[in-house]
C-alpha cells in the first residue's frame, strides 16, 4: 500500500512540474504579426 502511495505522489511531481514548464513556456512565447504590405500603398491618396 505504502509503495503504491509513493508511486502516485512521484507521478503528480512529475505531471505538475511538466505542467508548469509548459505554462512558462507558454507566456514567454512572443506572439507577432507580420505587416501587411499594401496596406500602405492603399492608405495613401493617389495623384
Amino acid at each position: 500500500m505504502t509503495t503504491v502511495f509513493i508511486i502516485g505522489v512521484f507521478i503528480f511531481v512529475i505531471v505538475f512540474v511538466l505542467s508548469l514548464i509548459t505554462i512558462s513556456k507558454g507566456y514567454k512565447y512572443d506572439h507577432t504579426i507580420d505587416p501587411i504590405p499594401d496596406q500602405q500603398k492603399k492608405d495613401s491618396p493617389s495623384s
